[in-house]
């Protein structure tokens, strides 16, 4: 596991499309059909990096706390399966089970939805505004395994929180960091 930052993606950059197959229900599902006119939320993850199982639980709440309020969230895994089989579909599937996901779990074999996206580690997160404009990208909160912070989606809330509101999100942004994606 190599510690990796963000990249930081532009604000207002336009959420690149994508159709990707969701592993949970077998379907193809595009940006187009899972975006919502208020926010969309999109995290790449992947089933084996303690970055992400350390905010699993906190991603399942932030979700369900967001969507009542008409936020869509998507998680994409681009992970290269070859060389790390246990983030393969089948297994994607089985971990969106076993960790209540409440979104849907897409797979980017090509890898070219996370080229798109600059997404460079796992976890990373995208906050894009009803025009689908982004207008957030980094961390989940100052949490990480073995800081002692507790995890609470404070960034990831306060910049939902102001996009809702038709307000300003902190000019501020902190990186996410974790696993980085595994490249081809």
């Amino acid at each position: 596991m190599a510690l990796t930052e963000s990249n930081m993606l532009p604000l207002g950059t336009q959420a690149p499309a994508f159709t990707l197959p969701d592993t949970v229900s077998g379907e193809k599902l595009s940006l187009e059909d899972l975006k919502s006119d208020k926010a969309t939320v999109v995290m790449f993850i992947c089933n084996h990096c303690p970055y992400v199982i350390h905010v699993n639980e906190e991603m399942v709440r932030l979700a369900a706390d967001y969507q009542t309020k008409g936020v869509a969230f998507v998680a994409i895994s681009s992970n290269d399966v070859n060389n790390y089989p246990q983030d393969g579909p089948d297994k994607m599937k089985t971990h969106a089970a076993a960790n209540g996901y409440n979104f849907p779990y897409l797979y980017d074999a090509s890898q070219s939805v996370a080229k798109a996206y600059d997404a460079a580690c796992t976890p990373d997160f995208y906050v894009f505004d009803g025009d689908l404009n982004l207008t957030y990208r980094g961390r989940l909160d100052a949490s990480s395994p073995g800081n002692g912070q507790p995890v609470t989606g404070a960034d990831l809330r306060g910049a939902l929180d102001a996009v809702l509101a038709d307000g300003e999100v902190a000019e501020k942004q902190y990186p996410s960091m974790g696993c980085n994606i595994k490249w081809k």
